[in-house]
């Protein structure tokens, strides 16, 4: 029993956390004179470590995701969708968005040809929500950060809200919201998914490299807001702002998200900072979940594709559930961590 723990332990530390490359790191910057025990040593250690870290398991992360991904091309994912219905529907719809892209703009092309394919509109929801809150990045990643219980009950927490707000919006028959020139195309074109095995490694190579151009940006924005977070702003201001004495700190976080775009890799630097300075984790959570689900460029493109009441209730909902999510993990902190 103590190895496996050990080995997890390793795992986790080393691994996920990349451990190895902070002492590295902290090891060339002394050796180059800098001190990493200063205010400004500190934050050149952590902008550097961060974004190394991020950035290879960034490429591993979207390489091994978009090879699943070439199985599962659009025609492919809506016939396997339109095999359920009801609940269980909402269910698979979900659970296929854990396999998407990170990014809420990603998934929105995907959410138009599923619903001009046919798919019934509170399945292309669930999906929706889940594919930029939920996904297999995510799971990996708050892990490392946060331990597997975290990452699993985020997980699963995640699933809900995209099974309880997919069947929400399906109960209200909100389908002429939906814009008319995607109502009245014509069915996805199918996609050849008879690929060999290097065309699929192709594939996942062109992803990675289009992937990084993309979010490279908003990586090292998000990692300078998190080094100046843990190095400059005084943990006292972190906690009266985001910590147990603030009822509204929850709400104050999945808001304060809104306007930023990155996908998961953009907030964790931001996310362990705020823990580290004593902000609650459901307080964390919730601003996670309100940059990778309701980004205002997402709800922008979004816009395109439905109507100001539909996109109201998708914001509502995914709002309601993040607040909810973070809520329940404050309560919950002491247990699992």
């Amino acid at each position: 029993m103590d190895f496996l723990k050990n080995s997890w332990d390793f795992f986790q530390n080393e691994v996920l956390c990349m451990s190895w490359l902070n002492r590295l790191t902290s090891a060339l910057l002394n050796a180059c004179g800098l001190d990493t025990t200063s205010t400004i040593g500190k934050s050149v250690q952590f902008f550097i470590y961060d974004t190394v870290k991020i950035l290879i398991l960034l490429c591993v992360l979207i390489f091994i995701i978009s090879y699943i991904q070439s199985f599962f091309p659009p025609e492919r994912s809506r016939k396997i969708l339109g095999r359920f219905h009801g609940i269980w529907a909402n269910i698979i719809a979900a659970l296929l968005g854990t396999v998407t892209p990170f990014c809420s703009c990603s998934s929105i092309p995907l959410f138009i040809g599923f619903t001009s394919a046919g798919l019934p509109l509170g399945v292309t929801f669930s999906f929706l929500i889940s594919s930029p809150m939920v996904d297999l990045g995510s799971l990996v990643l708050l892990t490392g950060i946060f331990g597997w219980k975290v990452a699993l009950i985020y997980v699963a927490l995640g699933l809900i809200v995209a099974v309880a707000g997919g069947s929400l919006i399906e109960k209200l028959h909100l389908e002429n919201q939906i814009e008319e020139y995607i109502r009245n195309s014509s069915s996805l074109s199918v996609s050849s998914d008879n690929l060999l095995f290097k065309d699929r490694i192709k594939y996942a190579v062109e992803q990675v490299g289009f992937t990084v151009k993309k979010v490279v940006p908003y990586i090292l924005i998000g990692v300078a807001i998190g080094a100046v977070i843990h190095n400059w702003i005084p943990q006292d201001f972190i906690i009266a702002m985001l910590g147990e004495n603030n009822p509204f700190g929850v709400i104050l976080a999945s808001v304060a998200g809104i306007p930023m775009y990155a996908d998961i890799f953009g907030t964790i630097p931001i996310a362990e900072a705020l823990l580290s300075k004593g902000a609650l984790l459901g307080v964390v959570l919730s601003f996670m979940m309100g940059v990778t689900t309701l980004s205002l460029p997402s709800m922008i493109m979004l816009r395109k594709a439905v109507k100001p009441k539909l996109l109201g209730i998708f914001i509502a909902i995914c709002t309601v559930g993040i607040i909810v999510v973070g809520y329940v993990f404050n309560i919950i902190q002491p247990f699992i961590i």
